[in-house]
């Protein structure tokens, strides 16, 4: 049993945590609002501040929403930094720029600490079932030492290279996945509009080369107009902001990556940051005055 840290208890931060307890573990737990009384139930123990849970736990691990939030709590008042004594891991989850992912990990290390970046995915299903994919950026021996925990919360737990590599995996699996969704939107746009029953035709798809997850379940998503977050739009959103800023910097165009931002874009403006982010194809839809159910 390891005394362990969680702060950020959302919608996949909430289910991560209580995979850590159930195997055993005892955690400290600190969030934004109340830590949820499932996670206090199972036996985790509120903490006051981010520092109250550095100060008790061995490992923390952090899932907040924005690269802002993860400086806040590492080196804000009262933050994780303050509570860290030498030997300690810190454990970052949340999907956040690679730059400051580098600056963040140095920062830590220059306190006798090890830090592993090791942003998720796979959404709320994903995190509830522990099937989680963690892309990982870290030394590999800290590596070595946290797999047996991150494989409590995870079906697929890779080492992808040093610090901010973990995040640069994210940022492009988020450009995969967005605009997967915005393929999977217009072909069940296309065969509604056309006359054919876009459930049916997801079914048919399903058993060829054109299946893929995100036409398992966003494809559903769309046909059952299920679109209660899951991933909200407004991270997504967030996620491709980095994508494209980050291409810039480097010289390169991503042009369809911007496609599916700016479709995002337009669900945001009708009121839908908080829709989860398959309703994607509301956009698609509005363009083409026609709704795929």
């Amino acid at each position: 049993m390891s005394k362990l840290g969680f702060i950020g208890l959302g919608i996949m931060g909430t289910p991560m945590a209580g995979h850590l307890i159930a195997a055993g573990h005892e955690l400290f737990l600190n969030t934004l609002n109340e830590v949820p009384a499932e996670l206090l139930d199972a036996g985790g123990t509120a903490c006051a501040t981010a520092r109250e849970v550095a100060e008790a736990a061995e490992i923390v691990f952090i899932m907040v929403p924005d690269t802002p939030h993860v400086e806040t709590v590492l080196f804000g008042e009262n933050g994780v930094a303050e509570g860290l004594s030498a030997g300690k891991i810190v454990v970052d989850h949340s999907s956040i720029s690679p730059i400051a992912t580098k600056e963040f990990a140095s920062r830590i290390n220059e306190l006798g600490c090890e830090y592993l970046d090791g942003p998720v995915s796979g959404g709320e299903v994903g995190a509830r079932n522990a099937t989680l994919s963690i892309m990982c950026g870290g030394s590999e021996e800290t590596f070595a030492k946290l797999k047996p925990l991150l494989d409590l919360m995870g079906g697929n737990v890779t080492l992808v290279g040093g610090n901010g590599d973990g995040q640069t995996c994210k940022v492009a699996n988020q450009i995969i996945v967005a605009l997967n969704i915005e393929a999977v939107g217009e072909a069940l746009l296309f065969a509604s509009k056309a006359g054919a029953d876009p459930a049916k035709v997801r079914e048919a798809l399903m058993g060829g080369f054109a299946s893929s997850k995100i036409l398992e379940i966003h494809g559903d998503r769309m046909v059952k107009r299920t679109f209660d977050p899951g991933f909200r739009i407004e991270l997504h959103q967030k996620d491709l902001n980095l994508a494209l800023s980050n291409a810039r910097q480097m010289g390169l165009s991503l042009p369809n990556t911007a496609t599916a931002q700016e479709l995002f874009n337009a669900c945001a403006a009708h009121g839908g940051s908080a829709w989860d982010h398959s309703a994607m194809v509301k956009a698609l839809e509005m363009l083409g005055n026609h709704d795929v159910a």
